[in-house]
């Protein structure tokens, strides 16, 4: 049962909150989330909003709290683990320096800027006590490599903490068409398909090199072959309404179908969501990764390649074995990371009332019903058919280099956007479990 303070506590500012977990590290590899976690932990106990904390092994520590009591029950999911830093930043990547507007750092978007939010939501929430259900608030370890040691986790050995009616998760950013910005809620995730290629050859003296033998030679032929592949056209229900609603919003009203796909994509005015929207209609094959040889006038004997595939509902690991097996030919292969994709109904209750709560905060502009081209924690929570769907930053002028900043350089949030993402969080659960 929770402990009611006597007296109200002040409310920490979002942004504040944001700094401080930008200031404390987990890169991951090699993670470091505990560290986070009882950031968390302290912020919580302050006002009495019963929490514990899950570390599956030492240093990688997930964070649980929950709120109200009642049948209804709905989650705050985020994840505390961020990935690495580049060269090139105009500012220190771990500042969390707030300036001009703005909060610096990793993470700010992807996806501290999202625990932050929901933080912040849940504890103005708890001092409101208005509740009649139950909040959940998770933010999870190791997200960014899998989610083994998060939210698999959790969904596999601890799933009455964290099993709700529906969630809300990270999602797609908001998409910008002609100069206007379309705002959109995460149904569905490819899956990820990755691909660990090895050729072998024959090493002998390069001065008299028989370049059948040589293994880089073999594995260019198949980089080649798969960039060359042309992948099947696959039109689901949620990226069909996708694709009508962008058409028509672009003044095309042709009925879309996966014959004429390309077609509209061609023939859109704004070039910058092509690739996003050609994404999500197949699958996608990525050779990213490439090691071979070891000296140069020595032929070599293996060469070994990573590459990134990205599946549809309806298609496998058996579905990309076949597909490219005339591509790959001899070349062993080797799963690295393999889910398949995962979807929650946009035809519920659950995905109305978000959108409803959503379009009071953004305008009543279409919401996009958007499918991520990357992975998520959500497709654990739809394997315990939790429904799970999915935001990315709230704002009424989307600046596209916020987006570019994602896993890039230089990310950056703004307090405005925070602060819209938890008024818009806060209202939600009012909704849903107010009494």
């Amino acid at each position: 049962m929770n402990k009611k303070p006597t007296v109200k506590t002040s409310i920490p500012a979002v942004e504040e909150i944001l700094s401080d977990l930008i200031k404390i590290q987990t890169v991951n590899p090699p993670g470091g989330e505990t560290a986070a976690a009882h950031y968390l932990k302290k912020l919580f106990d302050k006002y009495h909003i019963e929490n514990e904390i899950i570390e599956p092994e030492p240093g990688r520590g997930s964070f649980i709290a929950h709120l109200g009591q009642g049948e209804k029950k709905m989650l705050y999911l985020s994840h505390l683990d961020v990935v690495p830093v580049s060269e090139g930043w105009d500012f220190a990547a771990f500042s969390g320096e707030i300036k001009d507007g703005f909060v610096h750092g990793r993470g700010a978007i992807d996806c501290k800027g999202l625990v932050a939010v929901e933080a912040c939501a849940a504890i103005q929430l708890a001092q409101s006590g208005k509740l009649n259900g139950q909040l959940i608030f998770a933010a999870t370890a190791d997200e960014e490599v899998g989610g083994a040691l998060g939210a698999g986790i959790l969904s596999a050995k601890y799933p009455d903490k964290i099993r709700a009616d529906f969630a809300i998760n990270e999602g797609d950013e908001p998409l910008t068409m002609n100069g206007k910005t379309y705002h959109a809620l995460s149904v569905g995730e490819k899956g990820p398909a990755w691909m660990k290629l090895t050729a072998r050859g024959i090493s002998s003296h390069g001065s008299v090199p028989i370049l059948e033998h040589n293994a880089v030679v073999k594995m260019a032929k198949v980089i080649n072959g798969l960039a060359k592949y042309r992948p099947q056209i696959v039109l689901t229900p949620e990226t069909k309404s996708l694709l009508q609603t962008i058409a028509r919003l672009d003044g095309l009203f042709d009925e879309i179908h996966e014959g004429n796909v390309d077609y509209i994509l061609g023939t859109l005015r704004d070039k910058t969501i092509v690739p996003y929207l050609s994404a999500i209609t197949r699958m996608t094959i990525s050779p990213d990764v490439v090691h071979g040889g070891v000296k140069t006038n020595i032929v070599p004997d293996s060469c070994e390649a990573q590459v990134d595939i990205r599946i549809l509902p309806g298609q496998s690991w058996e579905y990309v074995l076949h597909e490219l097996k005339d591509i790959l030919g001899d070349v062993q292969t080797e799963p690295l990371q393999y889910h398949s994709p995962s979807f929650s109904s946009a035809d519920s209750k659950y995905y109305r009332l978000v959108e409803e709560t959503l379009k009071e905060y953004v305008g009543k502009e279409p919401i996009l019903q958007t499918i991520t081209t990357g992975a998520t924690d959500s497709r654990y929570l739809r394997e315990m058919d939790v429904p799970s769907y999915g935001i990315g930053v709230l704002t009424l002028n989307m600046d596209p280099a916020l987006s570019e900043s994602v896993h890039g350089k230089n990310e950056k949030i703004d307090i405005a956007s925070l602060k819209l993402k938890t008024d818009f969080l806060v209202k939600l659960a009012q909704k849903y479990l107010a009494k």
